[in-house]
């Protein structure tokens, strides 16, 4: 089992920057590939970022060129910087991992952008 644990979350003002941090732990493999999604208001849960454990990136064509998805492989965390958020921004953002068939989700920390 994999336990993973989201923080960071939190009220800014448009324009302004948030860092979400995740940590993984439990029974982690040596290979696994680790994501941020965002669930808004009755949307459909939506794919922010992702990274494999070689450290490859993809973004959301909404969030490419102000967000950053990053990793620790020897802390086991995924951290997800953001940076110009605007409103459209507000969601629950839920960090995933995904090793070998198996798939893993945090609790959820909730991300406000308003003025």
């Amino acid at each position: 089992q994999v336990q993973l644990v989201e923080s960071g979350g939190g009220l800014v003002q448009p324009g302004g920057s948030l860092r979400l941090s995740c940590a993984a732990s439990g029974r982690l493999l040596s290979i696994y590939n680790m994501f941020w999604y965002r669930q808004a208001p009755g949307k459909q849960r939506e794919l922010v970022a992702s990274i494999t454990s070689s450290g490859s990136t993809n973004y959301a064509d909404s969030v490419k060129g102000r967000f950053t998805i990053s990793r620790d492989n020897a802390k086991n965390t995924v951290s997800l910087q953001m940076n110009m958020l605007k409103p459209e921004d507000t969601a629950v953002y839920y960090c995933n991992l995904v090793q070998v068939l198996a798939a893993y989700w945090g609790q959820g920390t909730q991300v406000t952008v308003a003025s």
